[in-house]
């Protein structure tokens, strides 16, 4: 595990996957159906992850492909306003498009809209990945999202075995999202081969089920991975909390309750706040603990990216949050 805590301390990531527009109904509590305005930023998970860990004092670069039209450059422009390196960005021509998301701040039958046709994300190449300097960076992250379809899956696939070759460690959020697979077989298949080469995997209790043929099942799969020497393994479980399992131990926090406006966004977020925690020299309870602080914040107000908190938003957040609750 030392190997993987020392990567994350150099506090410099390198981040696959996709770059996104969200565009929200305003004012909070509208129906997107009913909206007659909607407040637009930066969304996509690895995007998302990117800015939380810009935010939270971290460096990232992110490694995608984004539409040569006016929502790529809407994205790459907000990529660059939250401080994410974007030397690695392709900008891609036809009719490939950037992703979408049309959504709402409520949680009144909450909406989530995305429009993920042609995606461009997806088109990220073999070439593409070995581009990139790998020995710059102390860890490689990647979301689920772009092992849905070729040519990101095998050129993703191609980056961890690029990043193994540069002794930095890989870390997974599993983020499964039906609509984007061919099949469950083969995101059952293909999300447990990423799992099997990360260092570090974060999903909930339904994403490990999935990969474990039932959600009764799940917290026995994400032990199993867990035991492989120097991994680490967390577990969520929503509202009950998360099961962190590193060098067999098993550490069980709590979450910072709150009055949501939204579900989305909480898991780019407690990414960033547990990889920050860690680069700061934090134990991995704390660390995980920050990150759950990190998902409560989001979720309570609108957007994703505009959301994530800087770390003086974090503190303050933590210093008058009665919580954690207790496990």
């Amino acid at each position: 595990m030392s190997a993987l805590i020392d990567g994350i301390r150099k506090n410099r990531f390198v981040v696959f996957g996709r770059a996104g527009m969200d565009m929200f109904a305003d004012p909070p509590g509208t129906k997107a159906e009913a909206a007659e305005s909607f407040r637009s930023d930066l969304g996509g998970s690895s995007a998302n992850i990117c800015a939380g860990l810009c935010k939270l004092g971290a460096q990232s670069a992110l490694v995608t492909a984004v539409s040569n039209d006016c929502v790529g450059r809407f994205c790459t422009n907000r990529l660059k306003h939250y401080g994410v390196d974007t030397q690695y960005l392709r900008v891609l021509d036809g009719e490939y498009r950037i992703s979408l998301a049309v959504y709402e701040s409520t949680m009144d039958d909450f909406q989530l809209c995305i429009y993920r046709n042609n995606a461009v994300d997806f088109q990220v190449t073999a070439d593409h990945v070995d581009a990139v300097d790998y020995g710059a960076y102390g860890a490689l992250i990647t979301a689920g999202t772009v092992f849905a379809a070729e040519p990101s899956r095998g050129s993703t696939f191609r980056a961890f075995e690029n990043a193994r070759a540069a002794g930095i460690p890989r870390i997974f959020d599993i983020d499964y999202r039906p609509y984007s697979w061919p099949s469950p077989d083969v995101a059952e298949e293909v999300l447990s081969r990423a799992g099997e080469q990360s260092d570090l995997i974060v999903g909930n209790d339904e994403e490990f089920g999935f990969m474990a043929g039932g959600r009764d099942k799940g917290l026995n799969k994400a032990r199993d991975l867990a035991s492989k020497p120097g991994r680490i393994v967390i577990y969520k479980m929503g509202q009950e909390g998360a099961v962190t399992l590193a060098d067999g131990q098993e550490i069980r926090t709590g979450i910072y309750p709150v009055t949501a406006v939204k579900p989305n966004g909480a898991g780019d977020s407690f990414m960033a706040g547990l990889l920050a925690g860690i680069a700061e020299g934090r134990d991995l309870r704390d660390a995980v603990l920050r990150g759950s602080a990190c998902a409560s914040i989001v979720v309570s107000q609108p957007g994703c990216a505009p959301a994530m908190p800087t770390t003086a938003q974090l503190d303050d957040f933590l210093a008058n949050h009665p919580g954690p609750t207790e496990v």
